[in-house]
């Protein structure tokens, strides 16, 4: 086996879309290739077939390598839920929640856990491409190093270091990063990208002088230009280049300070009529015409702000006009009655009111829920079935006593296995479901905004499925028409 790490001079230098275009590369080529990250830190997740958990990123890579996507693929996921805390996925199964000083305390043994993972893929693929995470040079982390260097040098493997253009200083990026590694890992690099240049790629024409006149041993692969049209979804919940597109009907997107799964937005880029927003306050909700309540990880804490910011109420005043309320995971768990946290298994402990406009209690259980689903979606006219996924800690039940005051029904159907059961609820203009992945059908967009009376919106006829295929080789050509690649042929022995 091979191994390629994809390292940055930063967090946000492209390392995730190199690592998702190099596999659709190597995929391209004939090559048995896997992506792996030792240690990721996101809070959009994914959920495997066996019911693991792990990055949405290290999921998207192994698509675009042709993969199922599997827990050794990201053996340890740190989700952030607030006050210094995150909680602790370790081989795809949720443990405590665990501040990073205490964290740090077991790096040892999650490197035992680390090591091993890496010995699993020695014989299931030809090349394995790692990913690093911010600088593999924070001089204050190196000793603790998880994920960045101790990986490729346990492996024997290969580097690539990729540069950021955008955030300015590329050249110092590269220079001085390549100047704090030590000789020994500077000996196994395969060379540098410049990444996410805009403009007129002439302008870069000399960089390569000066590139070399520092850096002599060390080879410029080129540099490759930004590509608006050829970004998967972000690892990075925050990051705002991914968080708004399109033009029509403003559909918002409540930003949550602890918003997770913010993937689930991006089908919506596909189709004409509509725009996405992502909105933080009440001014920002206006002429809305659908607001949808995203997933958070810590779902009390987020649902108070919501209630401090004037969003509540800028919600319910909304929804008494005609706006239509979409709430996924913990946004369906908002719009309940009640929601009550006894030990803080979720992240805040307590019990906060919800928005009212669906009859459930949710109470969080120490025991996280983690299933991938079959969605079935059922109306007069269209019927469709796809891939989804659950990531929860709390039970929703609806109130038996209430219940008569709500005209609601499923939502849809889902299939796990053999067993079919009704998930999520609709009710008077408000939907509820814990599934993510529920807008990756075009017939539920439809619906939703027929429902919204949004005459405008128009679904594509390319599935999102297909859509992410189609975009994961057109970056690799991207690849093959902006770098060199002969240094990373020749050492997988291409």
């Amino acid at each position: 086996m091979k191994a390629i790490s994809v390292l940055g001079t930063s967090s946000n230098a492209g390392k995730s879309w190199m690592v998702t275009a190099l596999g659709a590369w190597l995929r391209r080529k004939g090559v048995k290739v896997a992506p792996f990250k030792a240690q990721n830190m996101s809070n959009n997740s994914y959920v495997t077939l066996e019911g693991g958990e792990i990055g949405r990123a290290q999921a998207v890579q192994a698509i675009a390598c042709g993969m199922r996507p599997i827990v050794e693929m990201n053996p340890i996921l740190l989700k952030p839920s607030g006050k210094g805390t995150s909680q602790l996925v370790l081989l795809g199964e949720a443990r405590q929640h665990i501040a990073a000083i205490d964290y740090y305390q077991h790096i040892e043994t999650l490197w035992e856990e680390v090591r091993a993972t890496l010995e699993f893929w020695r014989d299931r693929c030809d090349v394995l491409l790692l990913e690093g995470a911010g600088s593999p040079v924070e001089l204050n982390l190196m000793h603790r190093d998880l994920v960045n260097l101790r990986p490729i040098v346990y492996l024997q493997g290969k580097w690539i270091l990729v540069g950021d253009i955008e955030k300015g200083g590329v050249f110092a990026q590269i220079i001085g990063t390549h100047h704090l590694l030590s000789q020994p890992v500077r000996d196994m690099g395969l060379g540098f990208i410049v990444n996410k240049f805009r403009g007129d790629l002439r302008l870069f024409d000399d960089a390569k002088v000066h590139f070399q006149k520092y850096m002599p041993h060390q080879q410029y692969l080129g540099v490759l230009p930004y590509a608006q049209d050829l970004q998967p979804e972000s690892e990075d919940s925050l990051c705002s280049v991914a968080e708004t597109s399109g033009s029509g009907a403003k559909i918002a997107w409540i930003r949550f300070p602890h918003l997770s799964n913010s993937q689930d937005s991006q089908p919506w880029q596909l189709d004409s009529g509509v725009a996405i927003a992502w909105v933080k306050t009440a001014e920002e909700l206006q002429g809305a015409r659908i607001i949808i309540l995203p997933g958070s990880k810590n779902t009390l804490s987020d649902l108070q702000w919501l209630r401090s910011t004037g969003l509540t109420a800028a919600i319910l005043s909304a929804h008494r006009q005609g706006v239509v309320i979409v709430g996924i995971c913990g946004g369906y768990q908002m719009l309940g009655r009640s929601l009550g946290d006894r030990s803080g298994v979720a992240g805040t402990s307590g019990e906060v009111s919800g928005l009212g406009l669906l009859p459930t209690v949710t109470e969080f259980m120490p025991t996280k829920y983690v299933s991938q689903v079959q969605a079935i979606w059922q109306s007069e006219t269209v019927q469709d079935q796809w891939m989804t996924y659950e990531i929860h800690m709390g039970v929703t039940r609806i109130i038996a006593g209430d219940r008569q005051d709500f005209a609601i029904e499923p939502l849809l159907q889902v299939q796990a296995g053999q067993n079919l059961r009704d998930e999520g609820l609709k009710g008077d203009r408000v939907w509820g479901t814990y599934l993510h992945g529920l807008f990756e059908s075009a017939p539920v967009r439809q619906a939703l905004t027929n429902l919204a009376g949004i005459q405008s919106h128009q679904a594509s006829a390319i599935s999102w499925q297909d859509h992410q295929q189609a975009m994961y080789y057109r970056m690799a050509d991207l690849l093959e028409e902006n770098l060199d690649m002969t240094a990373i042929s020749q050492y997988i022995g291409l």
